[in-house]
């Protein structure tokens, strides 16, 4: 194998950094050389989206060890990648006696191997061309996120909530103790924080770990938008609904001050000053505790919220007919994400054939 450099001019666009990367004599030309070299020049994701990238493209190298002996480029087919597709989908738990992997996990899987060969053959083309160009994902059902999406019904209880969450929020459960007294509220308890995470949930679609990110300055209160790291390290930008944008001036004027007096952190949304420790920043799961304590006392079952984001998407959709203006406020690269909510769920198909 003679030396050679090959250049990737924009390996990464969002950061417009330009890399090379240079191919030696020596170079073993293994997967698992390639594999190190791809999150080293091309992956951008999040640690957690790296971390389940790197699980599934272990998966199939440990697989094509086992079959091949090796792992050396030229012996990755077409015929291993339909193999190991075949392979996860028949593998079968011994302790359950069910399937390892469910169809949207094998898609999942499958397609960060084929993100990854066709990096690698665009850098170093194999043998027999690109071993996943013609391999298909398998078919899944098709409720899709439409049928998972927060109903305007569940939408008014869950704000309705959140409401009475500055009257009642965080109350004492003890009734022995303050026995015929009112009860206090938790001293860490922040009802226009939690109350203003769900109007921004429901007000915005984006997801529960954006909220996390956050930042005080990426708030534009006049023109009702929040602009944030989202998913793959792209910057989103939300518009904002009116009540949402007032659901936060309220948490700012009330309640974030003393607590940022304590974290000195620029996220927006701050966990109380009395936590010992962190750095002020909350978590993902902290906004799921928040969202799924709020949805049981509005009897809201079944729902995340990534469920007040489909609510959204379906939403925009019936209000405008417009793939594009859900692709825009939820940030689809893949306009067939957005085409989902123009579906109808099976529940309103019953309305309407029932409606005669």
């Amino acid at each position: 194998m003679t030396s050679d450099i090959v250049e990737q001019p924009q390996i990464d666009q969002r950061k417009n950094s330009p890399a090379l990367i240079e191919i030696k004599e020596e170079f073993s030309d293994r997967v698992e050389d390639w594999l190190e070299a791809y999150f080293q020049y091309e992956v951008t994701t999040s640690a957690s989206s790296r971390q389940v990238q790197r699980r599934d493209l272990n998966l199939f190298l440990d697989f094509m060890r086992v079959e091949e002996k090796d792992d050396h480029r030229g012996r990755w087919t077409p015929r291993l990648s339909r193999a190991f597709q075949e392979r996860l989908h028949s593998e079968v738990d011994e302790k359950s006696g069910k399937r390892r992997y469910g169809e949207r996990t094998i898609n999942r899987i499958m397609a960060h191997l084929k993100t990854f060969s066709k990096w690698i053959h665009k850098l170093r083309p194999f043998p027999l061309g690109n071993p996943l160009a013609k391999l298909k994902l398998l078919s899944v059902g098709h409720g899709l996120e439409v049928e998972r999406a927060v109903t305007a019904g569940e939408r008014r209880r869950i704000l309705d909530v959140a409401d009475f969450l500055l009257k009642n929020g965080g109350i004492s459960t003890s009734r022995i103790r303050y026995a015929g007294k009112e009860r206090p509220q938790r001293k860490g308890y922040r009802p226009y924080r939690n109350r203003a995470i769900v109007y921004v949930l429901l007000g915005t679609g984006m997801r529960r770990a954006a909220v996390t990110k956050i930042n005080v300055e990426d708030v534009d209160l006049v023109k009702r938008t929040i602009s944030v790291v989202e998913k793959g390290g792209v910057m989103q930008r939300y518009q904002v609904s009116q009540e949402a944008v007032r659901a936060i001036q309220d948490y700012l004027q009330q309640e974030r001050e003393q607590d940022e007096e304590v974290w000195r952190s620029r996220s927006l949304f701050l966990g109380a000053h009395t936590i010992v420790k962190g750095n002020g920043r909350l978590s993902a799961w902290a906004v799921n505790q928040i969202w799924n304590d709020i949805c049981h006392e509005a009897e809201v079952e079944g729902k995340t919220p990534h469920s007040a984001r489909h609510a959204m998407g379906k939403h925009v959709m019936e209000k405008t007919g417009n793939v594009a203006a859900v692709q825009r406020q939820l940030g689809h690269r893949n306009p067939a994400y957005s085409l989902q909510y123009s579906r109808i769920t099976a529940e309103e198909l019953s309305r309407v054939i029932d409606d005669q």
